[in-house]
């Protein structure tokens, strides 16, 4: 994301985080833990039917190219027929930094785009970009991420609940696993504030075991691409792979890099993944992934855009400024795995209702 040339963000220092599609640290109004992706036309209270959503243009800005954020594509341009918005993009730049991030806001605003959905590339920093654009007015929300620590100068953010997300890849890991073994979990960047949350989130997992099954080893810095999660994940299993019960995967390419392995390999190991990558989802019908945990990135661009607008044309305003929600996690195996979907449109649904109802105020 950026905006006009000018030098908007003074104070945002540049930084690299690779982050995984994920979210915040607490959560002052969270949904409910059940799935789901609305469709937008969805009748609701309080108000909140956009009434003319035709001098709204949304950017929904990513921190940089990554599979997760593909969905938001589609999302956004079906959001603007069915609310009848002026324009919207989706745009991302080449390297994950932060300047150059805000540069692209910069550019954007520039352009005319006044709404803005952004995944941050530093949760540590992030807060100055979002201060600086709604100090020009417009209306900002923060997707798929929230800003590290307890504040958070969008006017919301609409992000996975990653600590509770990584605990539940990690307890399908030690029930896959018979309740007892050895467990390794692989994830992102290790500076990253989402990282930390997931390796909580897996630690609180392997705690509730009480001591059956151990952690042996956590893995982070891996995500950048999937070659490095690959190499490592090789390097692992030829080191200690007839030590390995189960792998938990916390980040998108680890998750493809252990399915592959196992695969090859033959390992017994347990995998594990997250989201729902074409390899995973075949290698939990095929039987050499056990589950995946699944993100909900078209309901972020589905509610994160029409909530914008909503904001963007003065109808409605938050009664929280800075609200942080849960979008979604959702736990795919076997069982459910051709109609998994259908849990992450309930939830999607489920959350238009919650901002109508409770996150906004609408005249």
């Amino acid at each position: 994301m950026r905006f006009p040339i000018r030098s908007v963000l003074p104070g945002v220092v540049a930084a690299v985080v690779l982050a995984s599609g994920t979210a915040a640290c607490t959560y002052k109004n969270s949904g409910t833990e059940s799935g789901g992706q609305a469709a937008p036309a969805a009748r609701t209270g309080g108000g909140a039917e956009l009434v003319d959503g035709s001098r709204t243009e949304v950017a929904l800005v990513p921190g940089g190219a990554h599979p997760y954020f593909q969905p938001w594509k589609a999302a956004v341009t079906s959001a603007r027929k069915t609310y009848g918005l002026k324009a919207v993009t989706f745009d991302e730049t080449a390297e994950w930094d932060q300047q150059k991030q805000n540069n692209l806001l910069s550019t954007l605003a520039a352009r005319g785009y006044n709404s803005f959905g952004v995944f941050g590339v530093s949760p540590t920093d992030i807060n100055s970009t979002f201060a600086d654009l709604r100090s020009q007015g417009f209306p900002v929300a923060s997707l798929g991420s929230c800003p590290a620590g307890d504040r958070n100068e969008a006017d919301f953010c609409l992000s996975t609940d990653v600590q509770l997300a990584a605990h539940k890849a990690a307890k399908a890991a030690v029930e896959a696993m018979g309740g007892r073994g050895t467990l390794v979990h692989l994830t992102g960047n290790n500076v990253d504030a989402n990282t930390q949350l997931r390796i909580k989130g897996v630690a609180q997992a392997v705690k509730e075991t009480g001591g059956k099954v151990k952690l042996l080893q956590t893995i982070t810095d891996i995500d950048t691409d999937l070659q490095t999660a690959q190499k490592a994940v090789s390097d692992l299993m030829a080191a200690k792979g007839d030590r390995i019960t189960g792998i938990v995967a916390t980040a998108y390419n680890p998750a493809v890099a252990a399915a592959d392995a196992v695969s090859t390999s033959g390992s017994k190991a347990k995998v594990i993944a997250i989201d729902d990558d074409a390899k995973i989802l075949s290698g939990i019908e095929q039987g050499t992934v056990t589950a995946t945990v699944v993100q909900n990135p078209v309901g972020q661009a589905e509610i994160g855009t029409w909530a914008l607008a909503l904001l963007q044309t003065k109808q409605c305003t938050v009664r929280d400024p800075g609200v942080e929600v849960d979008s979604g996690s959702f736990v795919v195996d076997k069982a459910n795995v051709s109609d998994y979907d259908k849990a992450r449109q309930k939830k999607t649904a489920q959350l238009k209702t919650e901002f109508a109802d409770k996150i906004l105020s609408c005249g």
